[in-house]
């Protein structure tokens, strides 16, 4: 029987706005049984709450730090004991600073907050719910992790936000096995590569050659597609796959060129301006964050 979200209990982080409030009306379209919103704007998650009401489905908020594991372990706590272990969790939380070189840009403000929310976060959510979730056996389950194609391929003016997702591939997939060699496949988890999503978060960044930059809704179409499915990866578009096949058959010295000045992936960060949102106070800049 094919996987569906109808009576399903959902948890997004990052909710409040932008993909993971897509991915959260997504869930109310298709009749879950309860939304779960984690995200820091307190005031974004009561509007994009009150906007999914009404609809059959549950919506709970709550105003999460994602890069504290003390607040992401509180807030599970509570999921747990409310009884609501997630049939879905989509781990959509993400940031993206300023588009310097790495050794222009600033550590506490940029490198330890990027690798803290797009990294770290994910893997504290996961495994404060992961247990609950393989001993719910009731029926499948999914865990979304939204990486990039910058993880695959490597880009200036990008670096730490490459890092992040790198890392997060490599993390997702290896516990996607670790499931499997456990006999717990009733958990899949699919990790999802986008290139640039038009959601204001990569505002000003190009796209390479052949790769448009993806309509929120068809972004999240394709993933919440291969979710459902199981699947181990998407990558999207084509082009994300065709580079990633010429960077492992390429001499890297060939890549390099093929890669600045065919598909000029080197060069589609270079007007990269970003927009500003809602972050900890404590993170608060001028050259203020993008949360997916």
């Amino acid at each position: 029987m094919a996987f569906t979200v109808a009576h399903a209990r959902v948890l997004v982080t990052g909710g409040a706005s932008g993909m993971g409030r897509i991915y959260a009306e997504r869930a109310v379209r298709e009749q879950a049984e309860s939304v779960t919103l984690w995200d820091i704007d307190a005031l974004a998650l009561d509007e994009t709450a009150s906007a999914l009401s009404g609809f059959g489905t549950v919506i709970h908020t709550r105003v999460v730090d994602v890069s504290l594991l003390d607040d992401v372990a509180d807030a599970a706590r509570h999921e747990l004991g409310e009884g609501r272990v997630p049939d879905v969790l989509i781990n959509n939380a993400g940031i993206v600073r300023g588009n310097g070189y790495f050794w222009t840009s600033d550590s506490r403000r940029d490198t330890e907050p990027t690798m803290r929310i797009n990294a770290i976060a994910p893997m504290h959510v996961t495994r404060e719910f992961l247990p609950a979730m393989i001993e719910d056996a009731f029926r499948e389950k999914r865990i979304l992790n939204v990486a990039s194609a910058a993880g695959t391929l490597s880009n200036p003016r990008m670096s730490v936000y490459a890092a992040s997702k790198w890392a997060v591939i490599g993390w997702s997939d290896s516990v996607r096995l670790e499931l499997e060699r456990s006999g717990n496949g009733h958990v899949r988890i699919t990790t999802f590569c986008p290139s640039y999503v038009a959601t204001g978060m990569f505002e000003g960044a190009r796209g390479p050659l052949l790769t448009p930059v993806l309509h929120p809704d068809v972004a999240i179409d394709r993933a919440w597609q291969a979710m459902l499915a199981g699947k181990a990866f998407r990558m999207t578009p084509w082009t994300v796959t065709l580079a990633s096949v010429l960077r492992g058959v390429l001499p890297r010295p060939l890549w390099d060129i093929v890669a600045d000045r065919v598909f000029h992936v080197y060069s589609s960060m270079d007007d990269f301006a970003g927009r500003e949102t809602a972050v900890a106070p404590t993170e608060r800049t001028s050259d203020d964050a993008s949360r997916a």
